[in-house]
């Protein structure tokens, strides 16, 4: 299975799980998080490979469909780089200052610690 593939079902799953019917949830679980094979799930769930295999390409469609119309994921891995970048400028002023804004560069990063546990 290709890791990226992987690494991308699985962030919009994690955002979008919700959305899709309890059978599309379990399949997609098994698949990507417990690594089953169709013909484990297939017999796990009493249905043909062939269902499994079709109701995990219908679900994967469904997920980047809802990800093309919200946009949740991509939003959040924007909002976590812009945060970082954030991060790295408060350690600049820090050091250029010797400490001189140490405690508003602790209140900023404050802040950024809280809209971090919003993401």
């Amino acid at each position: 299975m290709d890791i990226e593939k992987m690494v991308e079902i699985e962030l919009l799953y994690s955002q979008y799980a919700s959305l899709l019917t309890d059978k599309q949830r379990d399949i997609i679980s098994m698949y990507y998080e417990e690594d089953y094979s169709l013909g484990e799930i297939s017999q796990i769930l009493n249905i043909s490979r062939q269902s499994v295999y079709d109701s995990l390409k219908r679900s994967e469609n469904a997920l980047k469909d809802y990800e093309e119309k919200l946009g949740i994921v991509k939003k959040s891995n924007l909002l976590e780089k812009k945060i970082s970048l954030i991060e790295e400028e408060i350690s600049k002023l820090d050091r250029s200052l010797n400490g001189k804004i140490a405690e508003n560069s602790t209140q900023l990063k404050v802040l950024l610690e809280e809209v971090k546990e919003l993401i």
